[in-house]
């Protein structure tokens, strides 16, 4: 699988974090016990505290080192092709693996540092046939069991609200509707009908399940956030700081276009079709809040997200696959490299009364 540079940055920096979270965890259980272990008079004389820190230590960056690598890669690209429930016995069984594999490593670093004799000594295999009996041990591999299925609800979580919404949904930020400045992009498959028709009901659902999951890293290394899927269209959105950084909501439109493109044998092998879509930009204010009873979902409404809905309906109308009004491109100034922008002029759109300024983007 081929990665950009963004993507690369994108999925370092989650398996840094989670890398952060785990030392934290293993050194604060660490500490935890040994200070049961001082208040219960259970540490013997030999206990070498330096030594048994420097071990927990290096565990703990080796558990996190594969945690957040084999974690955020095996869900991303693994794991998404199968059931919940064989997604999550394959996770169990791959933890003990690599739980017993770490502990491994970690009780022959300790007793090598505490024996000072090599790993394959003697002394230090009799020491950790002694460790692998230990009631510790099973105790941590339980412990760090829940760590690794917490871990993994928190970014299934997280791909659910998409990312930075679960955080703001735990901290009641919309409880009460807000007003914030947001852009919206219209993603709309092309042809969609006649697709449809030709391949049947069933193979066209999964030729859209494929499209969704495969212009999803275009759309998490770029910040962008799913609103809604409606049918072949899905809604993204951006708070304005994250979608003009870096050119990102643009950048999220020439990636899913290029993702799509890499899969074309793909696609004709299996669907007899390759997607292409089109897409329309709009930004402003729009109010944002909970809703719903039975089922709660955070909701956007504002004139901005009809209005965007309008431009990307003006697509065919125009001949081209992106479409932004003149307000969003006046922010947008910084564009991705060799992207030029194109007025269109303004256009009178259904259901507004004043003429909407269009522009597009065209990539040299």
């Amino acid at each position: 699988m081929n990665f950009s540079r963004q993507n690369i940055w994108y999925y370092t920096k989650r398996a840094f974090w989670i890398l952060v979270a785990w030392v934290f965890i293993f050194n604060a259980l660490f500490f935890y016990d040994y200070m049961n272990m001082i208040d219960a008079n259970a540490l013997s004389s030999d206990f070498d505290f330096p030594t048994a820190f420097k071990a927990n230590l290096f565990v703990s960056i080796v558990a996190g080192i594969i945690g957040g690598t084999v974690t955020v890669n095996f869900m991303e690209y693994s794991l998404r092709k199968f059931a919940f429930g064989q997604a999550l016995l394959i996770i169990i069984i791959t933890y003990f693996i690599v739980a017993f594999v770490v502990s491994a490593v970690g009780g022959l670093f300790y007793y090598s540092m505490y024996t000072g004799n090599s790993f394959m000594s003697d002394e230090v295999m009799a020491a950790m046939n002694e460790f692998f009996g230990q009631w510790l041990l099973a105790k941590n591999i339980i412990i760090w069991l829940f760590i690794v299925l917490g871990t993994l609800i928190v970014m299934m979580i997280n791909d659910k609200y998409g990312p930075g919404v679960f955080p703001d949904y735990l901290r009641g930020k919309y409880f009460r509707p807000k007003r914030e400045r947001r852009i919206f992009m219209f993603v709309d498959i092309r042809d969609a009908t006649t697709i449809a028709e030709d391949i049947g009901e069933e193979k066209y659902f999964n030729f859209l399940k494929d499209f969704f999951n495969h212009i999803a890293p275009a759309i998490q290394t770029t910040y962008g956030e799913v609103y809604q899927y409606v049918g072949d269209e899905v809604v993204l959105t951006w708070k304005m700081k994250k979608g003009l950084r870096n050119a990102n909501t643009l950048q999220c439109f020439y990636k899913m276009r290029d993702d799509i493109k890499k899969r074309d044998t793909y696609y004709q092998e299996i669907y007899g079709h390759t997607p292409t879509f089109k897409v329309g930009l709009h930004c402003g204010s729009v109010m944002v809040g909970e809703l719903g009873k039975i089922k709660k979902d955070i909701a956007f409404s504002g004139d901005v997200l009809n209005t965007t809905a309008r431009i990307q309906a003006q697509c065919n109308a125009k001949g081209v696959d992106i479409l932004a009004s003149k307000r969003f491109s006046e922010l947008a100034y910084q564009l991705p490299s060799s992207v030029k922008i194109k007025q269109l002029g303004g256009e009178k759109l259904k259901g507004k009364t004043e003429e909407v300024s269009l522009v597009t983007y065209i990539k040299e």
